[in-house]
């Protein structure tokens, strides 16, 4: 095992924040998996799980069982972890500009394509080869001037060569749920299942440029742009990436953060970066797939004291109360019911709301959203 501390660009006089990474195997083998916790700073139970994941790695390195190369990333955002107002964590957009720290990575297709058209060919890895190695020169070349490029820069800089990516997240409060692209779910598909999912959210590019399908888009985007240019060149999905969202953000503990370490632990032997004795056995599923664009955000008709009547995880049908917003001066009470059919994933864990406010969110197997899929 190698720790690698990586200094961020210093933002003020006498000041400066260092990004840590645990690298596992051998550097250039083959799977590369990268794991990151708490990009969203305030989003704990992914930092806890990469605590009990990484004595797990550190036993599989020394017994040389580490077949590819893994690189663990347990807190991924120091600049959002020292942020703080009013005693209040403020780890989700950077004080700064307003940024969310899980926004505007660059559109790697769009940066490389000039530079690889050219040079593909008949041979798909030697494609991805060439591919990689544009993405490395693009980010070796790129001179961030704030400490958040830096930040971005560098955690692109670990991940842009790997087959696989997971970036720990957590909800408001909720039941553990799986973002990825279509392009890569049949991959992920037993992560998620190891995992428990109990919603399984997939689209083709969500908008707003989060890390993972920064990473997991610029191969399909690529694959598209070679097609529109008549280009015969063969170029695979060569990296899965995942949103995984472990449970709420009160739910801190070594037990579900050793179930977690154990499932992406057990995902790493399934796909051949860890040694295992035996095959993993894949849990029977919990939940079908289904699309981003069918997730139903509630939100707040009137602002009011918010009493939820159903909980997260729960099966809703369409006209089921899902909560109250409750305004103690006129004693009125808003209801606000189901709109389709699914699970109740998520929900926020403030129970006071303004007019318009998100409340939480069902997973829909029929797409009714365009546009951009993400919250803020």
């Amino acid at each position: 095992m190698q720790r690698i501390d990586h200094p961020l660009l210093s933002q003020s006089l006498g000041s400066q924040k260092t990004l840590t990474s645990f690298h596992f195997g051998t550097p250039g083998a083959r799977p590369k998996v990268t794991i990151q916790a708490s990009l969203h700073a305030e989003e704990l139970p992914g930092m806890l799980a990469a605590h009990h994941l990484r004595p797990l790695l550190e036993a599989a390195d020394k017994a040389g069982d580490v077949a590819g190369e893994v690189i663990l990333v347990p807190v991924a955002n120091p600049i959002g972890l020292a942020q703080r107002l009013d005693h209040k964590p403020m780890g989700r957009f950077e004080l700064d500009t307003s940024e969310n720290f899980n926004r505007h990575y660059p559109d790697l297709a769009k940066a490389v394509f000039p530079q690889v058209k050219d040079a593909l060919g008949s041979d798909a890895q030697t494609n991805v080869a060439r591919v990689r190695k544009a993405m490395g020169q693009y980010l070796a070349n790129w001179s961030p001037t704030t400490e958040l490029e830096s930040l971005r820069r560098t955690l692109l800089t670990l991940s842009h060569d790997a087959d696989y990516m997971l970036d720990l997240h957590c909800d408001c409060e909720g039941v553990v749920h799986f973002y990825t692209e279509e392009p890569c779910w049949p991959q992920m598909a037993p992560l998620a299942h190891l995992l428990g999912s109990r919603a399984i959210l997939l689209a083709k590019n969500s908008g707003s440029g989060p890390i993972d399908e920064c990473l997991s888009g610029v191969w399909w985007q690529l694959a598209d742009a070679i097609r529109a240019a008549g280009l015969n060149a063969p170029l695979p999905q060569a990296c899965c990436s995942t949103t995984i969202e472990l449970r709420g953000e009160a739910d801190v503990s070594h037990a579900f953060a050793q179930a977690d370490a154990a499932a992406v632990h057990a995902f790493l032997q399934h796909i051949g970066g860890l040694k295992a004795a035996k095959p993993v056995a894949i849990p029977t599923a919990q939940c079908l797939p289904t699309p981003l664009a069918g997730s139903e955000t509630l939100r707040a008709p009137a602002p009011g004291v918010v009493v939820f009547a159903a909980q997260v995880g729960q099966q809703m049908h369409v006209g089921d109360l899902v909560a109250e917003i409750i305004n103690p001066i006129s004693g009125q009470s808003h209801a606000v019911k189901a709109g389709v059919d699914g699970v109740f994933y998520a929900r926020i864990h403030d129970r006071y709301i303004t007019s318009g406010g998100e409340l939480g969110k069902i997973a829909g197997a029929t797409p009714f959203r365009i546009g951009e899929l993400l919250g803020a």
